[in-house]
């Protein structure tokens, strides 16, 4: 063995004996994030109901406790990586099973949870397999901006202590993320030994070029649809009357209040107390329109305000 060898060794033991530094390897969160994305997107067509999937953190320690709070509550996928020479886990909680369940089968979130500690049944199982094969390759893609590597899935275990992926008081890292869905959700892990990523972190401790700065079309076509399904509340402004507070005390039911607007004045519509569109009031059937006039210049509005007329 080789005096250059040797170092290596030694310094390899010393790092799996403390642990990785994950505030050193960003990429890392890239790599999960991308595989956020790519869940999401993919859970979206196969269910009617918005799902939203998160990472929630990354923590490293040993295999031991990190399995240790899921045991008795939780569905694991074993996978083997052929080209890292290792094997990695993939798991959901019961909180997620139950609820990918549900999403898949049409319900609409009006029943409550199930919250039953039980087995798990044929059916949840097998979409745990299905799922766990997706999730494996979403992982897969977004591990290939730094290595190439491909994860087949060997079995499936429901008993923590069972779910081997080498000597249990080995280190290793923990990816989290949180499904949601039906105002509930669950848990999804990742745990990849350290053993694994010990020799990638030249690379994991930096951004591959252009990650950073480049725009994912997936996640900004998500963040695009998600902003419009946000809901604006509108308001038709047909006229504003300024009065001192003296006046507004002396106001009794009964009074008038008389206004310089006709059937013919523009109405301002505005949402979150900005100006959006002029528009012209009618009726149809019974009820007030608007009909959108033109778009409001917000800097004109602003210099009209500010300067004497």
């Amino acid at each position: 063995m080789s005096g250059t060898q040797s170092a290596n060794d030694i310094r390899d033991m010393l790092l799996d004996s403390a642990g990785l530094s994950l505030d050193r390897l960003p990429m890392l969160h890239v790599i999960f994030d991308r595989m956020t994305t790519s869940c999401a997107e993919h859970l979206r067509h196969m269910a009617a109901s918005p799902m939203y999937y998160s990472l929630s953190g990354l923590e490293s320690g040993r295999v031991s406790e990190i399995l240790e709070m899921y045991e008795a509550n939780a569905v694991a996928g074993i996978f083997h990586a052929p080209e890292w020479d290792s094997h990695i886990l993939i798991g959901f909680d019961r909180d997620f099973i139950y609820t990918m369940v549900e999403v898949l089968f049409g319900s609409d979130g009006s029943e409550a949870p199930v919250e039953e500690a039980r087995g798990f049944s044929t059916i949840e199982l097998r979409m745990a397999q299905t799922l766990f094969e997706q999730v494996a390759k979403a992982l897969q893609a977004s591990f290939s901006l730094v290595t190439d590597t491909k994860f087949k899935l060997e079995r499936i275990e429901t008993r923590m202590d069972f779910a081997v992926i080498g000597r249990r008081n080995n280190q290793a890292i923990a990816a989290k993320f949180l499904l949601q869905a039906l105002n509930r959700g669950g848990e999804m892990f990742v745990v990849i030994p350290q053993s694994v990523l010990n020799p990638m972190r030249k690379v994991l401790s930096r951004v591959v070029s252009g990650e950073s700065s480049g725009r994912d079309p997936r996640w900004m076509k998500q963040i695009a649809t998600e902003v419009k399904k946000t809901e604006v509340t509108l308001k038709a402004v047909l006229e504003e009357r300024f009065l001192s507070l003296g006046e507004i005390a002396d106001l009794k039911v009964g009074d008038v209040i008389e206004l310089q607007a006709t059937p013919r004045s523009r109405v301002k519509l505005e949402g979150n107390h900005q100006g959006l569109f002029w528009c012209n009031i009618g009726q149809s059937e019974g009820t007030y329109v608007l009909k959108v006039d033109e778009h409001i210049d917000q800097e004109k509005e602003f210099l009209d305000d500010v300067l004497p007329r």
